[in-house]
C-alpha cells in the first residue's frame, strides 16, 4: 500500500488530496491536511476521481465513426486523418472555414494549457469559441478595462474580510469560482466567529444563501439596479474614497444619479430601505469585499453588473487593501504567456457580435455552422467539452454539430457533442499527469505552489492531452507552409509541460523550482495576498478609469427593466456533486436525493393549478423540455431553476456507446439570441419562460 499526496483539478478550489494505491489501483482518496491551501477539506467530487480512472465508459484509445460504428483507429493514422481533412477544408474554403470550441476542462490541466494554444494558433481560424463567454468572461472583460488585463481579477480576502457582500453566487456547491477558495463553508464560519457578517443577494435561498446573515431575493436579471442603487448611495453618504490613482468619480456619480434606492426596489424586488442599509454598512465596515459570480455574469447586463461590483469596491477604498478584494501573487505568472486582451477588433459574421480575447461568443457558434456563406464553418475541432449539453439552444447546435463536413474532438468520452465526431482523442486521466494549476494560483486566496507528480503510470499505448496537442501540432507544421516559424513551434510543442512550469518558477517573484517544490509535496504556504498597486496595474498609465465608455454608453439599456411584472423567469444552479456537464455516470456521485427538477414557488405553482412532483412542460422562446416539478420555498416568486449542463438520458444513466440520444437540459430552452450586448455573453439567466402541465 502506498499514500501519495496529489491535488483534485476537477474545479477551482485545487484541494490537496492523499491517494491510497495497492496493486496499481486506487482504494482511498481523502483530504490532504499538510495542504497550506486547502487544509483537508475535499468535496465528493474528489472522492469520484477513481471513477474517472475505472469508468469503463472512458475511451483509451483512438476511435473513428464508421457506418458500422466506432472503430479503434492508430494514433498516427487519427493524426493523419485529421490534418488531411481539416487543411483540405481549408484549402477549399478558408481558413475560418475550421471552428474550434473549448471546454471548462482545458484551465485544469497542466498539459492543456501549455500546449493546446500553439496546436489550435496552427489552424489561423478567428472562428474560436469557449466556455469563456457561457461564464465568465465579463468578469475578464470588467478585470480588463480597468486594471488592463484580463485576466487580473481582484479576489476577495476572505480570510480578512469583516464584510463579504456576494451577488449570484453560491461557493458553496461551487467550492468558490474566480476565487480559488477551498473549504469555503469553514471560511465563512470565520468571518462570522470574528464578527464579521455575510449578505447574499440571490434570486434562490442557495445553500451559501441559507448559511449568511442575511438573504434577499432578487429578480432575475435586475442585480445591475441594485447594484447601480447601491453606489449612488455611497456617494450620497459622502463615503466615496477611492485610492489617488482612480479616475472618474464624478462621472460615475453623474450616471448613478437617477439610481435611486427606491427605482432599483420596484425593479428588483429588494426593499428600498435594505439597500440603503446594505450600501451604508458596506461603507463603514472597515474591511469589506463585494463578490458576483455566474448570476450577474450570464445576464443581459453582465458586463454592468461586474463592471458595477468593481467599482463600489473600489470607492470604498476596499481594492488592493487586507480584508477587501486583492490581487494574488502566484509563484508563475500566467499573465506573462496570456495576452492583455482585446474586444471587438473582428465580429461574427452572421450576427456581428465581438469577440473578446480572439474568441467569439459560443452562442453564435450554431448559426455560423449552418449559415451559409463565405466564412461558414463546415469542420470543428472540440477539445473537453460538450456544448450540446451545456451552451444556449442545444437542440439547435446538435443538428449543427450534425451537418459539418468533418469534426474531431480530444475528449475521453462519446457524449452529446462528441458523438458526431469522426475522429476522437483520448487523453490519459488526471491521475496519471504531472500538475501545477498554473489559472487558480492566480486566483486564489491564499499564495500557495504545489507540483504533483503523476499517481498512477500511463499505460504505453494511451496519451497524455500535450502529447496528443504536441503529435497533432507536428502533423501540422509537417503539412503547412510556416516557413522560419516552422523552427519555432516545432521546439515551442517539444518541450514537455514539466520544463515550462520549472522555467516559470525559476522567473517567478518567489524563485522556486519543480525540484524545490517535489521537496514539499503537501505544498509550499507563500503567505496572505499583499497590497499591489498600482505598481501592478497593465495600464502604461498605472491609473484606473472608472468611467469606461463602453459601459457607461449601455447604462441607457437599463431603462428596458420594468416593475414587477408578474412574468416567470428561468435561472440556473449548481450542485456540489455535479461538474458542470460532465461527471454524471459517476455512481458515487449521482446518488441520493434526485437534483434535476425544475424548482418553483409554491405559490406559481398553485396559480398554475400545479402539483408538486408532476410532470410540466417549460417552454421558452427557444423550444420546449418536459421535467418533473418541485415545490420549494427556496425560490423566488416568478422565478423557476433548472441546473446548469444536466440533461443525459436519466439521472445516473451510463453513457454507453451503444446509447447516444441527447436528453433535456435547460439549455434547450435557453435561447441564443438573448445575450449582453457589450460582452456577448450568453443571458442564461433571467429567460421569460411559461411552465404548463404535461
Amino acid at each position: 500500500m502506498t499514500v501519495l499526496r496529489t491535488s483534485c483539478n476537477l474545479c477551482e478550489a485545487i484541494c490537496g488530496v492523499l491517494v491510497t494505491v495497492e496493486n496499481g489501483r486506487v482504494t482511498d482518496i481523502r483530504g490532504d491536511e499538510s495542504d497550506p491551501l486547502s487544509h483537508g477539506h475535499i468535496c465528493p467530487k474528489a472522492v469520484a476521481l477513481r471513477d474517472l480512472q475505472e469508468d469503463p465508459d472512458r475511451l483509451t484509445t483512438p476511435v473513428r465513426r464508421t457506418p458500422d460504428g466506432w472503430q479503434e483507429i492508430g494514433w498516427d493514422a487519427a493524426y493523419e486523418l485529421i490534418v488531411d481533412k481539416l487543411t483540405g477544408i481549408q484549402n477549399e474554403h478558408g481558413r475560418n472555414s475550421v471552428g474550434v470550441y473549448l471546454g471548462n476542462p482545458n484551465v485544469h490541466s497542466l498539459g492543456a494549457l501549455t500546449h493546446m494554444p500553439t496546436m489550435v494558433r496552427q489552424l489561423r481560424t478567428r472562428n474560436k469559441f469557449s466556455a469563456t463567454s457561457i461564464d465568465q468572461l465579463p468578469h475578464m472583460l470588467s478585470s480588463y478595462l480597468l486594471y488592463g488585463h484580463q485576466l487580473m481579477v481582484a479576489v476577495p480576502d476572505i480570510d480578512r474580510t469583516s464584510y463579504l457582500l456576494m451577488v449570484g453566487a453560491n461557493p458553496l456547491a461551487s467550492n468558490g469560482s474566480m476565487m480559488t477558495a477551498p473549504g469555503f463553508g469553514r471560511r465563512l464560519k470565520d468571518v462570522r466567529k470574528r464578527g464579521g457578517k455575510v449578505v447574499v443577494i440571490d434570486p434562490r435561498r442557495t445553500e451559501t444563501a441559507a448559511v449568511a446573515d442575511e438573504h434577499h431575493f432578487v429578480r432575475p436579471g435586475t442585480d445591475a439596479a441594485f447594484l447601480l442603487a447601491l453606489i449612488h448611495e455611497v456617494i450620497s453618504l459622502g463615503a466615496a474614497r477611492p485610492a489617488e490613482y482612480v479616475d472618474g468619480l464624478a462621472t460615475v456619480e453623474e450616471v448613478v444619479e437617477p439610481w435611486t434606492p427606491e427605482r432599483a426596489a420596484g425593479i428588483t424586488g429588494i426593499p428600498a430601505d435594505v439597500i440603503r442599509r446594505v450600501a451604508r454598512e458596506f461603507a463603514e465596515a472597515d474591511r469589506a469585499a463585494c463578490y458576483g459570480r455566474v448570476g450577474v455574469s450570464t445576464q443581459q447586463f453582465g458586463a454592468i453588473c461586474q463592471w458595477a461590483i468593481q467599482v463600489l469596491n473600489i470607492i470604498t477604498g476596499n481594492l488592493d487593501r487586507p480584508g477587501g478584494t486583492m490581487f494574488p501573487r502566484p509563484a508563475v505568472n500566467p499573465l506573462l504567456g496570456l495576452g492583455r486582451g482585446h474586444i471587438g477588433v473582428w465580429k461574427s459574421r452572421v450576427r456581428g457580435l465581438p469577440e473578446f480575447g480572439g474568441e467569439l461568443p459560443v452562442s453564435t457558434m450554431a448559426e455560423e455552422i449552418l449559415t451559409p456563406g463565405d466564412g461558414q464553418i463546415r469542420a470543428m475541432v472540440t477539445v473537453a467539452g460538450n456544448p450540446v449539453l451545456s451552451t444556449p439552444n442545444g437542440r439547435k447546435l446538435d443538428e449543427a454539430l450534425g451537418s459539418l463536413e468533418f469534426m474531431v474532438a480530444v475528449d475521453p468520452y462519446i457524449n452529446e457533442t462528441t458523438r458526431h465526431a469522426d475522429v476522437i482523442l483520448p487523453p490519459a486521466p488526471p491521475l496519471e499527469r504531472d500538475h501545477y494549476d498554473v489559472i487558480f494560483h492566480q486566483l486564489a486566496v491564499r499564495n500557495t505552489a504545489r507540483w504533483n507528480d503523476a499517481v498512477l503510470p500511463k499505460p504505453a499505448e494511451a496519451r497524455h492531452d500535450w502529447e496528443i496537442f504536441r503529435d497533432l501540432g507536428l502533423a501540422f507544421v509537417r503539412r503547412t507552409p510556416w516557413g522560419r516559424r516552422r523552427v519555432e513551434v516545432t521546439a515551442r510543442l517539444r518541450v514537455p509541460p514539466r520544463r515550462i512550469v520549472d522555467a516559470g518558477l525559476r522567473i517567478g517573484p518567489y524563485r522556486l523550482s519543480v525540484a524545490k517544490l517535489r521537496k514539499s509535496p503537501g505544498g509550499i504556504d507563500l503567505g496572505p495576498l499583499q497590497p499591489a498597486l498600482p505598481a501592478a496595474l497593465h495600464h502604461k498609465s498605472k491609473r484606473i478609469d472608472l468611467a469606461q465608455r463602453m459601459i457607461l454608453d449601455d447604462l441607457p439599456r437599463l431603462d428596458s427593466l420594468n416593475e414587477l411584472d408578474g412574468q416567470l423567469l428561468l435561472i440556473g444552479r449548481r450542485h456540489l456533486r455535479n461538474n458542470n456537464s460532465w461527471m454524471h455516470n459517476s455512481a458515487r456521485l449521482v446518488k441520493g436525493k434526485p437534483r434535476h427538477q425544475l424548482l418553483m414557488n409554491p405559490d406559481d405553482l398553485a396559480e398554475r393549478a400545479l402539483t408538486d412532483g408532476q410532470f410540466v412542460t417549460v417552454t421558452s422562446a427557444a423550444g420546449s423540455i418536459s421535467v418533473e416539478v418541485a415545490s420549494s420555498n427556496d425560490i423566488m416568486p416568478g422565478v423557476v431553476s433548472l441546473p446548469h449542463g444536466f440533461g443525459h438520458n436519466r439521472p445516473g444513466a451510463r453513457l454507453t456507446i451503444a446509447n447516444q440520444v441527447p436528453g433535456q437540459s435547460v439549455n434547450d430552452v435557453t435561447d441564443a439570441g438573448y445575450t449582453d450586448a457589450v460582452a456577448g455573453t450568453a443571458a442564461v439567466n433571467g429567460v421569460p419562460v411559461t411552465v404548463t402541465a404535461c
